[in-house]
């Protein structure tokens, strides 16, 4: 499989549609969280349709991954497609190297700030936490950032060291004792039972890894109600490092689509770079070498992630630039031309349009197609109104940057 020489190979800059389609389609899956599947699959027990869309609208408790699971690192993913084309567009507007490498590193700390802030709302300083998808992003985007300006051998170079780095961390911090109490850690009896990793496998094991480790004094670094012991849901600070990875692959894909190659040589790229990533990924999970965890962004996730990234983006770039079926991919156009708009929307002002939906239609205005489905209609008004704010946006070309 050849690779670009460079992402800043000579080429005209230039935006792809397949870009903002799939940006949106991944937005579009975050805010259609409103729509709430889990809350009629509960009311229908006996329907494998809701159950369905309610187990893909929800993340795997650790090992494994549905469609909710691929929101985060296709996000991550596209940071990196995008930048070859914003270091491309800069620098034919004259921009030196130094004014921006102090852009990208402000952006980085307003992404690291904004992610912070959309987790602690409501919480003052009491909840800092680094979790969030767009301070991930931040607290690695700088270096990626200076990547950008390397070749692609080194771009591979890179993702190799950062993959084994954070395998071997992982691998060498010891096992937790056999008396350990998981239930201090937020990890029940239930859970283990269900999700309980073993052999070597049990280095990856949720709240008791290394990256649990570096947060029990990272995050009471800060102010706190209580001392911080552990993260709910299993997440940690430190897997920006492997999101890091998840960029760079971003980035070369961004270098392919700049380069020289035809449309179908670049459509025939991602789909190899895609299967070979799903591939390599699943294995080292099947073979107990490195689990596939979303949570704690393993290397195996990174590789596997990654491959289902591949193959979306070589979806829309096939369908849309390859054979140039665009009409289809306007409503994600809308929503992908302003993501961080659109994930500000969804975090900010659901409840607000919530309620003021019921206020203004009527509280019982959304049973009409009887109870058990209210949620879904109630959710599916709140995502049209998140797009209709984003399509006023877009008529308007009033686009939040960072």
């Amino acid at each position: 499989m050849k690779s670009p020489e460079s992402t800043t190979a000579a080429a005209p800059p230039s935006r792809f549609a397949s870009i903002d389609a799939y940006r949106g389609f991944v937005m579009f899956l975050m805010m259609a969280e409103v729509l709430h599947f889990s809350r009629v699959s509960r009311a229908l027990p006996d329907s494998k349709i809701w159950a369905f869309l309610a187990d893909q609208q929800s993340h795997v408790a650790w090992v494994g991954c549905v469609l909710h699971d691929l929101i985060q690192p296709s996000f991550s993913f596209l940071v990196g497609v995008a930048l070859p084309f914003s270091i491309a567009s800069r620098q034919a507007r004259g921009q030196s190297f130094g004014r921006m490498t102090l852009h990208a590193w402000w952006r980085a700390l307003l992404l690291i700030l904004l992610g912070v802030f959309l987790r602690s709302t409501g919480a003052g300083l009491t909840n800092w936490t680094f979790e969030d998808t767009l301070s991930q992003i931040g607290l690695g985007y700088g270096l990626l950032f200076l990547l950008g300006f390397r070749p692609v051998r080194c771009q591979w170079i890179a993702l190799g060291l950062i993959l084994i780095g954070y395998f071997a961390a992982f691998a060498l911090y010891p096992l937790p004792p056999a008396d350990f109490d998981f239930s201090k850690v937020g990890v029940s009896t239930a859970w283990i039972k269900e999700n309980e990793l073993t052999g070597f496998a049990a280095h990856w094991m949720k709240n008791s890894n290394f990256a649990w480790a570096f947060d029990t004094w990272w995050m009471n670094l800060f102010p706190r109600k209580a001392p911080f012991t552990a993260n709910g849901g299993g997440y940690s600070t430190l897997s920006f490092i492997p999101t890091l990875g998840t960029m760079i692959l971003g980035l070369i894909a961004g270098g392919v689509l700049r380069n020289q190659k035809s449309p179908a040589e670049k459509f025939r790229w991602f789909i190899v770079a895609g299967v070979i990533g799903l591939a390599s990924g699943w294995l080292l999970g099947k073979l107990g070498i490195c689990p596939v965890v979303k949570r704690i962004w393993t290397p195996s996730w990174v590789l596997f992630s990654g491959g289902w990234c591949f193959l979306l983006l070589a979806c829309f770039y096939g369908i849309i630039e390859l054979w140039q079926k665009r009409a289809w991919s306007f409503p994600l156009l809308v929503i992908g031309a302003n993501s961080i708009a659109a994930y500000c929307i969804a975090h900010l002002f659901d409840g607000f349009i919530a309620t003021n939906l019921k206020t203004h239609l009527g509280q019982n205005f959304f049973k009409f197609a009887g109870e058990v489905y209210e949620p879904f209609l109630h959710g599916a008004a709140i995502l049209f109104v998140f797009w209709l704010i984003l399509l006023w946006m877009y008529r308007r070309k009033i686009f939040l940057r960072i």
